[in-house]
């Protein structure tokens, strides 16, 4: 544990690293102030009753928002549309040879995407806020008022709210340590905690809150050495002459992780499987409440079978989970421009000539990987729904559930370990700093 906190201990010590991680806890701070402060005119008694028939998929939501949704806050879309663009930009970059030529573009390219993202969030939290308000102003919902006057000043405010969000996190990024748009995801889940914490201590037995936490350390343990888990593959560079010197031959490897899609499939995954359940119990409330006609069993069958304790809805949320894995990583890891470079500078994987047998290993070598992360990560998908049911837990305490699995414990446990990477990077790179400069001074 300690070796684990060395980083953040010694960081502290450094003026620069203090004033930056200082600014991410002032800008977490920031947040949950953001989340406290409600859209106008919202009926609390509605909105908890919304929830409660909602089928799941509005806890999922709320659970990268530390509760925004639940209080309907100016931020309660978060960062989700974002992050959103960003993927389907990611995408494009294979669809499209001119967005990854853009891509390969240096600072001028970076900048290029990251303003198109920008406008791309910006037009999908405006679509969003308006399809939430409509339906939040709906007679069957009753969470909003009717009229012209709160549709606007609900949709600006949810619009300005993520915009604020992003500002926010491209303000970590930049002053911070890390990646600002995690950070922003991991204040959220982080927020919730307290308050689940109580009502799991007031609500279940001392046996489950035990089995609680025994499950909950297990699974950082198991997230930890499989997110860390990679396959390196060795490569060898051959001797080559750079800059008018000769360069000897090197040996290095190519590392491959196991869990590279990271969360992503699992956020993809859930909003199908609840998808269906979510339209269906909707539609039951628009019904009257003696009708019981072919409609009413239809929908009543559809919410019973993709519920989260259904059967069926597990297994297809663990087959999307896995094929969703496969889909990202085929997105983010270009095994064809990998094999290239390697030729272009040099590098051979022994057994196997450069060009296209070392695209063909490589790309077996993924799949494999990838099967793997892929089942890992349909577990602990399915660990948010199935654990708190073998352990009992009672229903009013069903969000203690983000301690013990899904989505958000994997994102609580990657951005820890981004923070203790990036703040170790930083004092290896003072360090080196300081070195040259003392060697610098004894010269002569």
């Amino acid at each position: 544990m300690k070796k684990a906190l060395e980083p953040l201990l010694l960081s502290w010590r450094v003026p620069e690293l203090r004033q930056r991680i200082l600014f991410v806890l002032g800008a977490m701070v920031l947040y949950v102030l953001a989340v406290y402060i409600p859209v106008p005119r919202v009926d609390p008694r509605a909105l908890q009753s919304l929830f409660e028939q909602s089928g799941g998929i509005l806890d999922f939501i709320d659970i990268f928002g530390g509760g925004a949704l639940r209080r309907l806050s100016i931020v309660a879309l978060g960062i989700m549309p974002y992050i959103t663009s960003s993927i389907v930009f990611q995408i494009l970059t294979i669809a499209f040879p001119y967005f990854k030529e853009l891509q390969k573009e240096g600072e001028y390219g970076r900048r290029k995407m990251a303003q198109w993202t920008r406008w791309a969030a910006i037009g999908l939290t405006l679509i969003q806020a308006t399809i939430a308000t409509k339906a939040f102003q709906s007679l069957q919902f009753g969470v909003l008022p009717p009229g012209w006057d709160v549709f606007f000043q609900t949709v600006i405010a949810f619009t300005a709210g993520t915009m604020f969000l992003i500002w926010l996190g491209e303000q970590i990024t930049e002053k911070g340590v890390g990646n600002g748009i995690s950070f922003i995801i991991f204040a959220g889940i982080v927020a919730a905690l307290p308050q689940q914490v109580i009502e799991l201590v007031q609500l279940a037995a001392w046996w489950q809150v035990l089995a609680l936490v025994i499950l909950f350390v297990a699974l950082i343990a198991i997230i930890i050495r499989v997110t860390q888990g990679e396959r390196r593959i060795p490569v060898k560079y051959a001797p080559r002459q750079a800059r008018g010197k000769m360069v000897q031959a090197q040996r290095s490897y190519l590392p491959l992780k196991m869990a590279a899609a990271g969360v992503i499939p699992i956020i993809f995954a859930v909003s199908i499987v609840l998808f269906p359940g979510q339209i269906a119990s909707w539609y039951l409330r628009t019904l009257p409440a003696a009708y019981t006609g072919t409609g009413f069993n239809v929908a009543n069958t559809i919410v019973q079978l993709f519920s989260p304790d259904s059967i069926l809805a597990s297994l297809l949320y663990a087959l999307l989970v896995l094929g969703f894995t496969y889909f990202y990583t085929a997105v983010i890891f270009d095994v064809r421009d990998l094999a290239d470079n390697l030729k272009k500078y040099g590098g051979q994987i022994q057994g196997y000539a450069p060009g296209r047998p070392t695209q063909l290993f490589i790309d077996k070598v993924l799949t494999r990987i990838t099967f793997a992360g892929g089942i890992f990560l349909a577990l602990i998908a399915l660990s948010q729904w199935w654990l708190p049911r073998l352990l009992n837990l009672p229903p009013t305490a069903g969000g203690i559930s983000t301690l013990i699995g899904g989505t958000s414990l994997l994102i609580v446990v990657g951005v820890a370990l981004e923070i203790m990477q990036n703040l170790d990077q930083q004092l290896k790179m003072r360090q080196y700093e300081g070195f040259a400069k003392q060697m610098g001074k004894g010269r002569l």
